[in-house]
């Protein structure tokens, strides 16, 4: 049964021939080395997994629990990690995969915990980008799809809890 209060705003097929383009340029950019990515859960892990099969060298993958949403649409501002990297990075490529930029707080504070640990570089990779809610600076190195300031959900992305298994990425519209 489709849910009414669901608009697909990205279909599956747009998401799967951008990650694989994605994946050629980041196998291009990374010819060789030791190159991490580093899987930001929950909402991440779709996007992990098909752009690690669509890049054309070994990569290592390890993943990190961030929280700064509750059950909500919106973001607590507080970031704190739930689950750490079991790996060492020091003198590695690394290239953080998130699904989503949105008001940068999350990726900002990411960014300054992974420079401590040395890596040789760090890029991020994002599946969506939403330029119009940033209140700090992030550059993201790979963007799969620029998109409005709406709330979105599929492909990884939920509301709480919901939606993560959908195929297509879709606007969640009001049900008040």
């Amino acid at each position: 049964m489709i849910d009414p209060t669901l608009r697909v705003l990205i279909p599956s097929e747009k998401i799967q021939a951008r990650i694989r383009e994605l994946g050629d340029q980041i196998s291009r950019d990374y010819p060789d080395g030791n190159l991490h990515m580093i899987c930001i859960l929950k909402g991440a892990c779709f996007f992990l997994t098909d752009l690690a099969r669509a890049m054309k060298r070994d990569v290592f993958v390890d993943f990190m629990g961030i929280s700064t949403y509750g059950k909500g649409k919106t973001s607590s501002g507080e970031v704190k990690v739930t689950k750490d990297l079991d790996i060492s990075l020091e003198g590695a490529d690394v290239l953080i995969v998130e699904d989503i930029v949105d008001s940068g707080v999350t990726l900002n504070y990411l960014m300054h915990l992974m420079e401590q640990r040395r890596p040789k570089s760090i890029r991020i990779a994002a599946l969506l980008d939403k330029p119009e809610r940033r209140l700090r600076p992030v550059h993201a190195s790979y963007v799969g799809f620029q998109i409005p300031d709406q709330f979105v959900v599929g492909y990884g992305l939920d509301y709480a809890e919901k939606y993560r298994n959908l195929d297509d990425i879709c606007i969640l519209e009001n049900t008040a």
